[in-house]
């Protein structure tokens, strides 16, 4: 029995511990015993059990019946708290831990140990331990520290010790919990009398014990912590002080628990009063602490003994904070809860701001909803002031529950949370349905609001539950889906454009004469535009449908007021002017009319023009708010445009509005000149002649073109020009912002080193440059006081020391990262030039060489001492390197010897300085003996690079006397040889021999760097021209010099910066490649691991020397070692898109800070000192400085939010593990994620708690939770990112916060510009302060494949380039996903830094950048710091992120943000708004509408014949002109003029010949192809939102794509948004040839359709030409398998798309959901029906018959097919009895077909080429068919109709991949085609690991066969 024990104990610690081991990561040195990792989380909610099994694990080899006895207080602590196991796993770790108990603990030598003595060995281990650990002695020094209120750099010891006494602290902790439980049941004296002295003096006075374990997240506020050094700064302290209870507050009931050892403070009175939670008390106590410690920082640091907060940090804070509160009173005219700011002392100011905080921070969903946190703050505020009033605290009847307790979150929050919760349950209808996020905040913009009452009246309108059926009402807005809201938004564009357009024709058609009929035909402007507002005003009614019962009754009435005045307005300006028409002949104009007209159409324009001016020109700002006095202005303004809470004062300086104006007007000069000269007026004498044709004969029936004058035909001809002119400003914006934005990035200076030869050469300037930017002024004042004559020298000097310990952590790190070798790493390194060399040290990469060809110089010289230097300093590096080896050469050769040999080289010394100023040194030196002297002195330093030994001490004596020997007898002049060698001192030591017998090896850290460096100086032989090798190094090292010299602000000192937090989502994405995921190969052979090897292979390489490792190192040695393959593991994912890489990246914000934060104390603590030459900063230690840790994490806050970490712990899952092991890498990550507790209720339904944790890793690299706060539900409402952001928004702390998502980089040298970034928030950017600062990122994707350079490009010029000239100009940048940093207080105050409302706010970044823009805000872009970003690489990928983005542009069409942005901006503005972001999707679409438009005119004039008509009978072409233009316009489909911005980029950042060299190398490798694809990929997303919805997030993969696509999943993904498209159009252009008439030739058909049918060939094969191994035939062969299989694969239920054509089918029609999309499905398709129409009146068959029978009688035929088709499709299983009759019938028709084929032939006259040509027509016409099945499929399914649908609808699709398949089956035929398409796809190194791959996997197969 006692083996199985045995057995089941062994079994039940290896299963824990390598749980364990999995979940922490292999290899990692904090690994948590098996025991305490294993705790259940129900369990850890309430007990310390995990700490408790901790403790006994570390102490078991200690004392056994110790751990013994914490294991069993540990089993019934889990047993009281759950004594039936019902929690997840609680039962198998009661059981595991009870038989470790029993076997292994109980026991010892077989004898029972007495559990009566327990509390005695407890207590005397406790007392053992802590003299055994010093604890008593650890405190005293604590107190010490505490007492001195100083940081010593004398603390390394006790720092270096942290970590282990956390450890003891940790385990003293768990003693102690066992000890006070134990002593419970103890007798009162003797032990139990002991313990319970010691816990009396622990709790009154032992700060240590608690303050080290009370969880905290950056300030430990509950108890002091002896490792944190942040709650001893004097801000912090005076925070703390201010927040302090006061006797003006009430009391509390003596009752009241005060947590932890702090004192009472304000946030009790808050948590007792409203019942806010105990965690969201202590995170906003914390926030608040850090926010006014960090204002007073900014304005000094406090210096008095008791530190205090000035009136002015406080008042900062409490402005900023309560900002749109006070706002959002003025608007609704309501008074604040205080009287004035002078009214209201510090204390109600903070706990103002205090109340503010925690009623935000438990707000959950209603943070979305910021005026109604006005709203509850404002009857809060009173009620606290009610509160404050008495001299008893009383809780607030407001948030008092039924039961007497006192709960913010039930009483407040809840109800509202219920209503949205109710609401967001209806999201998946349409949004003009149910209310979202805005529509409950705009409840708020009325006085309306406070009907809600407070307490908060539950039957209220904005509490009401919506009701199945039936709408709760919109607010003001209701977001109907239809393009129509284009022109509702935009609609001054589309006036002005039309206007515009018919101007200029109206002068073209007078042929430019302006006379009075000209004059006449102008004033035809009045009712077009008076027609085009009415038809505004009528969308205003129509959209706000849905709104009317629950909308404001002003915003009603200003509808319909502004409806009835266009009405009048349009009808009455139009009917005066048809009166006008009427009097067109009358050249005089003294008509009544004509007056009136006038008269009226100038005063309406003067009123018109003087609103206009008074509310949107910048100038007039303050006459419109003047004029707000007089409601007679105020209602003409409210007429004219709403006023809304948002939106108010969106005007800039008269500077910035001239600069935006002057733009927009170059463009349109250029638009209207193109558009005039050569779109208009070509086509103005072709129209006048098809007008006045007569009757033209058709070519069929024609139904519509009778006594028209051939509209239809001038219509073909016009269209494709109208769609041109609405359409080519954004060409014209694309060319001007590529042109201004290049000047402005030159006048930046970017791009000024843009190699590194350039980096070389301007090395010297870079320190003074970092100094004077990045150094605060602090520091850079330290080593400028020393006075001395050579000033420049000592500058020079003084800037280069402050500048070498910043580039030494920055190639420190690129050594870190792999990016460079050990060697490099050398020769990039800088001296610390701390030394006693007057001269500047240089890296060595500059200097390497130097020596040598000096040398060479020296030996060729013929001339005098003065050419010779001359030669050598043109190259200043040499002479550096010249001057600093003879300067060391003496440095070093005097600290070697002593006596006669230290008088020898002081005298030869001496003779060389004296013939230098001589100008003699050729007559003194021998210099053709300089390499010997050169060699002598390398053999000596090679030597003493050494570590000291006997024999090398020998060798350097040598080395010593025989470089002597080469001085004196070589290199000297016969004189001074003569001299020297009959120097008595000298001769006497040589002849006795004790000359140089003894060398003094190196000691002094200054002499061994010299020696070293000097080494290094002679040994390069090779030059450093191209140190760094790696790309990506160079990269870096180029941006980081040339942002040196950009403009920026200087950087404050670190206590004095702004704070910041950087905030990133997380979902499920990768954290960190497991071994496997790096070792799987796919069908290729190729794994992960292998294709990173050939990508980067010197990375690889540099990544083995880092680790010891030789280059041959295999993938199995790796695997040996668990560090090594942790180490593997890391690599390569800091080279893919991964968690691990952003979080390594973002940690350099705090490595940065820690290292400015040490070098600024030492700085000044030297300037203090006095400053000399051998007290330069260094960054020893830095990492390890008490003080600069706690600075850093003062400043920076880092927080991931893992929406779903809690789940994958639950789950085991390896993100889960891998998220611990980065926590346990980086002490200051925080993992904020939604946890979620499952309890069953009574009826048996199991009901979900949800709260929002923060948790950081212990001492023991297990999760600590510091905050868990309870949700009212559920938090995913919407949006999941920002739903995802918003929970864990709370946890963020400082004024900024950057938004990084999860697959973005950072760099250590840009984390040293954030503090002159943040600096930026207090700039002058326009007539606001900046709200959102932009940030330039780098792309660092595009080495993966060619798609990935081009994506790559592309959103490189977006990213600096366009936001460069959005930022300035245009004053319309937005948000768009990067890494812009927010300004934090402003954003969480408005409503956060998203929108979360489902689908509408699909691209929720966006909507912050337009919420931050409508409130006042301020968007800026800078360039000088740079983030990482990671882009789809695979087409696929590719085509699905642009899918996302074009369908979240088209819900943006129909928000209220665009909406009001479009109406509120002046004119010049909402241009750049349009034509920058939707406007930028209408364009695109409008490009590949053009096509259509143009192919179906050209298709209906040779249909109809009228163009051969035309142009027979006239013998003129009518629209040569057009066709040119129309051929240039089409341009755009190939890339032209999208490509203009990325040359424009290249060109500025890397010069002309590597622009032109880039640009022909992206067109060689298709990107022509590629970016054509885009344009349909971004037209079918963006057009199919806005008919039918259907929007959502698209996961795209973040991985390295080399797996080949099969032909199947590429014809699932493309075939509705490419295939078919591409096909109609291909379709179209056949018809133009086969029937249409073009006098030109085959050349102008070419030269005009060639675009088209690029178009046509990039759809229909891009997916396959950039798929890789997409022509290798065994995979085309494989491809045709899967493909068929999938289309012939029935499905059924459950059956995804991707395994069955009939399931995909399915799933391809979801989009057609409402009666609305199916009419708009009904009116496309019927363009289908037109070939068909068409072509039977182009048979021979037919002949010139044009009756309507004809074509009637082509449906019967048609009719005829189908049921020919159907007989041969019947399936044989519903007809089992019938077979025989079956195959008879389809017999006979065979036989009947084919005979009455053959009769037509021959008695008619129909032709082979017509029974193509009936294909041709009847194929769209089936299209058409299905199509109008599809979109009315409940009526076909009733008709029984479906099946036979369906099975068309296949037969289409296997004719169109037959189409696809057959050229790339074809083209798969020729090896070399698969060859050049891999090195077209992947770089070289890659394309040669391929084919090596391919053939190993053969040769593997031959063998295992």
């Amino acid at each position: 029995m006692a083996r199985v024990y045995d057995n089941w104990e062994r079994l039940v610690r290896v299963t824990l511990q390598r749980e364990q081991l999995r979940n922490a990561g292999q290899g990692h040195e904090r690994t948590p015993s098996g025991l305490a990792g294993a705790v259940p989380p129900s369990l850890k909610k309430t007990t310390n059990i995990d700490a408790i099994l901790q403790a006994a694990d570390e102490i078991q080899s200690e004392d056994p019946n110790v751990a013994r006895i914490l294991c069993e207080q540990a089993y019934s602590m889990a047993q009281n708290l759950d004594p039936t196991s019902d929690g997840r796993g609680v039962l198998q770790f009661k059981t595991g831990l009870m038989s470790v108990i029993k076997q292994k603990l109980a026991k010892r030598d077989g004898v029972r140990i007495d559990r009566n003595r327990d509390i005695e060995r407890l207590w005397e281990f406790y007392q053992l331990y802590k003299r055994k650990n010093r604890v008593d002695d650890i405190q005293k020094e604590e107190q010490k520290w505490r007492e001195s209120g100083t940081f010593s750099a004398n603390l390394g010891q006790l720092e270096l010790r942290t970590s282990a006494m956390k450890r003891v602290f940790a385990t003293l902790r768990a003693l102690i919990e066992v000890m006070e439980a134990l002593s419970r049941d103890a007798a009162p004296d003797g032990v139990g009398k002991k313990i319970i002295e010691e816990l009396r003096r622990i709790k009154k006075s032992d700060g240590t014990l608690t303050g080290e374990f009370i969880p905290y997240n950056i300030v430990p506020l509950d108890a002091p912590s002896l490792t944190n050094a942040i709650g001893m700064f004097p801000e912090v302290r005076a925070a703390v002080s201010a927040i302090r209870y006061t006797e003006y507050f009430p009391r509390l009931p003596d009752d009241f628990e005060v947590s932890g050892m702090r004192n009472l403070d304000i946030f009790d009175l808050l948590e007792y009063a409203f019942g806010f939670q105990k965690d969201n008390i202590r995170n906003q106590r914390e926030n608040v602490v850090l926010s006014i410690a960090n204002a007073q920082s900014r304005l000094g640091v406090p210096v008095e003994a008791e530190p205090k907060i000035d009136e002015k940090a406080i008042t900062e804070v409490f402005l900023k904070v309560l900002d749109n509160y006070i706002k959002w009173c003025k608007y609704l005219q309501i008074r604040l809860v205080w009287n004035s700011l002078e009214a209201i002392n510090r204390d109600r100011k903070l706990i103002l701001v205090s109340l503010y905080f925690l009623i935000w921070g438990e707000a959950a969903n209603v943070r979305f909803v910021p005026e109604c946190i006005c709203y509850i703050f404002h009857h809060m505020a009173k009620e606290l002031d009610a509160i404050l009033d008495h001299g008893e605290a009383k809780p607030a009847a407001s948030c008092m529950n039924e039961n007497g307790t006192v709960s913010y979150l039930d009483q407040i929050i809840f109800p509202i949370y219920g209503t949205m919760a109710e609401e967001a349950n209806s999201g998946k209808i349409a949004h003009s349905g149910w209310r979202n996020y805005d529509d409950f905040n705009e409840y708020f913009w009325s006085p309306a609001c406070f009907e809600l009452s407070w307490p908060l009246k539950k039957d209220s309108s904005f509490l009401k539950h919506p009701k199945k059926g039936k709408r709760t009402g919109k607010s003001t807005f209701v977001e109907h889906r239809t393009f129509l809201h284009l022109y509702r938004s935009f609609h001054r564009l589309w006036i002005f454009l039309v206007i515009m357009f018919q101007g200029l024709a109206i002068i073209a058609f007078n042929h430019g004469k302006f006379n009075m009929k000209t004059f006449k035909e102008i004033l035809s402007l009045g009712p077009t535009f008076a027609i085009m507002n009415f038809l505004e005003c009528c969308l205003d009614v129509l959209l706000t449908f849905g709104a009317y019962t629950t909308a404001r009754g002003m915003a009603i009435s200003r509808l319909f007021i502004s409806f009835f005045w266009g009405g009048i307005s349009s009808v009455f300006v139009t009917y005066v002017y048809l009166k006008i028409l009427q009097e067109r002949n009358d050249q005089y104009s003294d008509s009544f009319y004509f007056r009136i007209y006038i008269l009226v159409l100038g005063v309406y324009a003067a009123l018109r023009l003087f609103l206009g001016l008074l509310l949107k020109f910048p100038a007039c700002h303050t006459l419109s708010e003047f004029s707000d006095r007089w409601s007679f202005f105020r209602f003409f303004k409210w007429i004219y445009q709403e006023r809304y809470y948002v939106g108010r004062g969106l005007y800039e300086r008269m500077g910035d509005y001239f600069r935006y104006m002057l733009f927009w007007l170059v463009i349109f000069s250029c638009k209207f000149t193109f558009a005039y000269f050569l779109q208009i007026r070509p086509l103005v004498r072709p129209t006048t002649i098809i007008m006045n044709l007569p009757s033209l004969p058709y070519s069929w029936h024609d139904l519509v073109s009778k006594q028209n004058s051939n509209a239809l035909t001038i219509a073909s001809l016009w269209a494709p020009v109208i769609a041109i002119y609405l359409m080519d400003i954004h060409i014209w914006y694309t060319l001007l912002s590529a042109l201004v934005g290049g000047l402005m990035g030159a006048r930046s200076h970017l791009g000024e080193i843009r190699s590194v030869e350039m980096v070389h050469k301007r090395f010297e300037s870079f320190p003074e440059a970092f100094v004077k930017n990045l150094v605060s002024p602090q520091s850079q004042r330290m080593p400028l006081e020393r006075p001395s004559p050579q000033v420049s020298q000592e500058m020079n000097k003084a800037y280069a020391a402050i500048f070498s310990p910043f580039w030494n952590e920055i190639i420190k790190s690129l050594r870190e990262e792999d990016f460079i070798s050990n060697r490099e790493m050398d020769l990039l390194s800088i001296p610390s030039n701390a030394g006693t060399l007057t001269l500047v040290q240089w890296p060595l990469f500059l200097l390497s060489s130097k020596i040598l060809l000096a040398m060479d110089l020296a030996l060729d010289c013929k001339d005098t001492q003065a050419d010779l230097w001359n030669r050598i300093s043109r190259d200043e590096y040499m002479a550096y390197a010249v001057q600093e080896c003879y300067y060391s050469v003496e440095k070093i050769l005097h600290s070697l010897v002593d006596a006669e040999g230290r008088l020898w080289v002081e005298r030869i010394y001496r003779e060389i300085n004296n013939s230098v100023l001589e100008a003699s040194v050729l007559l003194t030196l021998t210099l053709t003996k300089l390499p010997l002297v050169v060699s002598r002195i390398t053999a000596l330093t090679g030597l003493l690079i050494r570590n000291e030994t006997p024999e090398l001490a020998r060798g350097a004596a040598k080395a010593m006397y025989e470089l002597y020997e080469v001085v004196t007898h070589d290199l000297l002049s016969s004189d001074l040889r003569e001299q020297l060698d009959t120097w008595n001192i000298l001769a006497k030591a040589r002849n006795e021999g004790r000359l140089f017998s003894r060398i003094q090896w190196p000691r002094d850290p200054e002499i061994k760097e010299q020696v070293k460096r000097l080494h290094l100086l002679l040994t390069v032989k090779d030059s450093a021209a191209n140190i760094p090798k790696n790309l990506e190094a160079r990269r870096r090292l180029e941006f980081f010099t040339n942002s040196l010299f950009m403009e920026m602000p200087s950087a404050k000192a670190v206590s004095e910066m702004i704070p910041f937090s950087v905030f990133t989502p997380y979902y499920s994405e990768t954290v960190l490649y497991s071994s496997s995921d790096l070792r799987v190969e796919n069908e290729d052979g190729i794994s992960i691991l292998f294709y990173l090897q050939k990508i980067f292979p010197d990375e690889w390489v540099n990544f083995l020397e880092r680790i010891g490792r030789g280059e041959s190192t295999g993938d199995g040695d790796l695997q040996e070692s668990s560090s090594d393959n942790l180490e593997l593991r890391f690599w390569a994912s800091y080279r893919g898109q991964t968690l691990a890489r952003t979080v390594r990246g973002m940690m350099y914000y705090r490595r940065a800070l820690m290292l400015q934060s040490h070098l600024e104390r030492r700085a000044i603590g030297e300037m203090n000192a006095g400053y000399s030459g051998s007290t330069f900063p260094s960054t020893q230690g830095f990492e390890l400085s008490r003080e600069a840790r706690a600075q850093a994490d003062l400043k920076f806050t880092y927080v991931v939010s893992c929406q779903i970490y809690g789940q994958q712990k639950q789950k085991k899952a390896p993100e889960a593990a891998d998220i611990a092991l980065l926590m346990q890498r980086n002490e200051a990550l925080r993992i904020a994620f939604i946890h979620v507790e499952e309890s069953g209720a009574s009826d048996g339904k199991i009901s979900k708690e949800f709260y929002s944790k923060l948790v950081k890793a212990d001492i023991n690299g297990k999760d600590q939770e510091i905050y868990s706060i309870k949700l009212p539900g559920d938090p995913k409402l919407g949006e999941g990112k920002p739903e995802n952001q918003n929970h864990a928004i709370v946890f963020t702390r400082g004024d900024a916060i950057q938004t990084i998502d999860m697959n973005q980089d950072n760099y250590l040298e840009e984390a040293m510009k954030m503090r002159n970034l943040l600096e930026e928030f207090k700039g002058n950017h326009g007539l606001r302060r900046p709200t959102i600062l932009g940030v330039r990122e780098h792309v660092f994707t595009g080495s993966v494949s060619s798609l990935a350079w081009f994506m790559s490009n592309q959103e490189t010029s977006f990213v600096t380039l366009g936001q460069r000239v959005l930022a300035h100009p245009l004053k319309v940048r937005m948000h768009y996903g990067h890494p812009d940093v927010f300004d934090r207080i402003f954003h969480i105050s408005r409503g956060g830094i998203s929108k979360a409302s489902r689908v509408i706010n699909i691209s929720e970044d966006i909507f912050a950048g337009f919420n931050s823009t409508l409130r006042q805000g301020n968007i800026t872009h800078h360039e000088y710091i740079q983030v990482g970003k990671g882009r789809d690489v695979g087409l696929n990928q590719i085509a699905l992120f642009e899918g996302k983005v074009a369908g979240g542009n088209g819900e943006q069409v129909l928000s209220r943000d665009v909406y009001r942005l479009g109406q509120l901006f002046d004119f010049f503005r909402m241009l750049s708004f349009f034509y920058t972001t939707v406007g930028f999707y209408v364009c695109t679409m409008m490009t590949v509408l053009t096509v259509y438009v143009f192919l179906y005119g050209r298709a209906y004039l040779a249909f109809s014949g009228l163009d051969r008509g035309i142009s027979i009978r006239f013998k003129m072409s009518g629209n040569t002109a057009l066709e040119a233009v129309l051929n240039a316009q089409f341009l755009v489909q190939i890339g032209v003029f999208t490509a203009v911005p990325m040359i424009m980029g290249f060109i500025l950042e890397f010069g002309l010949l590597k622009a032109v060299f880039s640009f022909i190398t992206m067109q060689l490798q298709l990107c022509s192809v590629f970016f054509t694809f885009s344009l349909g990929t971004r037209t079918h997303y963006f057009g199919r939102t806005i008919l039918h919805g259907g929007a959502k997030y698209k996961a795209t993969g973040r991985g390295f794509v080399v797996r080949h696509i099969k032909f199947a999943e590429n014809y699932r993904l493309y075939s509705r948004s490419h295939f078919v498209k591409a096909l109609e159009v291909a379709l179209l252009l056949i018809v133009y040839i086969a029937y249409g008439y073009n006098d030109g030739g085959a050349a102008s058909f070419i030269l005009l359709t060639i675009s088209s049918w690029f178009l046509v060939i990039s759809w229909l094969f891009a997916p396959y030409i950039f798929n890789p191994s997409g022509f290798e035939w065994q995979k085309t062969v494989e491809d045709f398998d899967d493909w068929t299989s999938w289309l012939l694969y029935k499905g059924g239920v459950g059956v995804k798309g991707e395994n069955s054509w009939e399931s995909w089918w399915d799933e391809e029609q979801t989009h057609i959901r409402t009666l609305r999309g199916r009419i708009l499905e009904t009116v496309l398709s019927l363009r289908f029906f037109i070939f068909q129409y068409g072509i039977v009146y182009k048979l021979h068959l037919t002949g010139k018959n044009t009756s309507l029978a004809i074509y009637g009688f082509s449906w019967v035929v048609l009719v005829g097919l189908v049921m020919i088709f159907k007989i041969f499709t019947f399936s044989p299983k519903k007809s089992a009895n019938f077979q025989l009759v079956l195959r008879f019938t389809q017999g006979v028709t065979s036989l009947g077909l084919l005979a009455a084929l053959c009769l037509v032939v021959y008695f008619t006259d129909l032709s082979i080429p017509d029974l193509f040509a009936s294909i041709l027509a009847f194929i769209p016409t089936g299209w058409a068919i299905l199509s109008l099945a599809i979109a009315w499929r409940r009526i076909v399914k009733m008709l029984g109709l479906w099946d036979s649908v369906r099975e068309i609808a296949r037969l289409y699709d296997a004719g169109m991949g037959i189409i696809i398949f057959a050229p790339v089956a074809v083209l798969s035929w020729f090896p070399f085609i698969s060859t050049f398409q891999s090195r077209l796809l992947f770089n070289q190194a890659f394309s040669r690991g391929l084919e090596i791959s391919l053939i190993l996997a053969g040769n593997k197969a031959n063998v295992q066969d």
